[in-house]
């Protein structure tokens, strides 16, 4: 079970940055530092998928070529890929969602 979920622990450490930051204390009390943006935080997010989808393309690329990558390697970091692809576009369908029924508000 452990092992299911590590593709997902794995492509999405950002996240627990981002509950970090919002847990941390407010930005006017003694020793507090800002959070990092949000904005920030997407683009580590993204980038760690694109990272991911470029390892998933050369672990492919090994196994056809046939420099030492095992097929069980190929699949588990196209499926850790896949899976961070998904969540990414669940979370950009959220945002779209949300925009849309503020931008629907009637004030």
């Amino acid at each position: 079970m452990a092992s299911a979920l590590s593709p997902i622990t794995a492509a999405l450490p950002a996240l627990s940055s981002f509950a970090a930051s919002a847990t941390a204390s407010p930005v006017g009390s003694a020793g507090a530092t800002a959070p990092a943006p949000f904005a920030d935080l997407l683009t580590d997010a993204v980038g760690q998928v694109s990272r991911l989808g470029d390892q998933a393309q050369a672990a492919v690329t090994g196994l056809i070529s046939g420099s030492g990558v095992d097929v069980h390697q190929a699949l588990i970091a196209t499926e850790k890929a896949s899976m961070a692809f998904e969540m990414t576009l669940a979370v950009r369908n959220k945002a779209i969602q949300a925009y849309q029924q503020v931008i629907g508000m009637q004030f």
